[in-house]
């Protein structure tokens, strides 16, 4: 390297991830075809700097990536509240909060709402626990974030509804949440929502 060049920057898992990522949207959108998507995804995960991840998204329009730029503005942030409790009484957490990795939620004789619409990850996947005890807990998700529901529930309900205007499928690369815990003559409820989107754009500055 002689004197004035600039070192090429080396790639991280990161930086290949939002390129795949970037891929199976337009695989999905039908821009490239399956065995092309192979073929460029080896060249990402094989790359070792930065620059060697521009090729395979070259002959891609700018709003391919668009998916990977909003998950990547989605998973930023310190670790938030580890915890939501509500014992014979109320408590919300919405707004621009950042969820931890672990996130335990629980409603005695009482109710928890956790709106995740406008909220930042820590990291790709977050878990929440949530036990209802004779009370109430509502998990809003918007449909931008994968959900996986496990809890079980007795003599009361762990469910997962759908409200109108949601999309069947959160996009690729897109955040997980995986919600379990019980519910005793209580109920928890995982709502899947729309995207607030425009509001997203206003908090990040867009």
């Amino acid at each position: 390297m002689t004197e004035g060049d600039v070192p090429a920057v080396r790639a991280s898992d990161q930086d290949r991830e939002r390129v795949a990522q970037v891929l199976h949207r337009a695989a999905s959108d039908g821009r490239i075809t399956m065995d092309e998507l192979e073929e460029r995804l080896d060249v990402v995960y094989a790359a070792k700097t930065r620059d060697e991840l521009t090729a395979p998204v070259s002959d891609l329009p700018s709003d391919v990536g668009a998916a990977g730029r909003e998950t990547e503005r989605r998973v930023a942030g310190s670790p938030g509240s580890t915890s939501s409790i509500a014992v014979m009484s109320g408590t919300e957490r919405r707004g621009a909060w950042v969820v931890p990795a672990k996130h335990t939620s629980l409603a005695f004789w009482g109710g928890v709402t956790i709106d995740l619409r406008q909220a930042r990850f820590a990291g790709p996947e977050s878990a929440i626990t949530a036990v209802a005890i004779m009370g109430g807990i509502d998990v809003l998700v918007p449909d931008d974030v994968d959900v996986d529901v496990t809890g079980t529930a007795l003599m009361g309900a762990f469910e997962t509804q759908e409200r109108e205007g949601a999309a069947a499928h959160a996009p690729p690369g897109a955040p997980r949440v995986r919600v379990s815990g019980f519910a005793f003559w209580g109920a928890v409820n995982v709502i899947r929502v729309p995207a607030e989107r425009e509001s997203r754009r206003e908090i990040d500055g867009a």
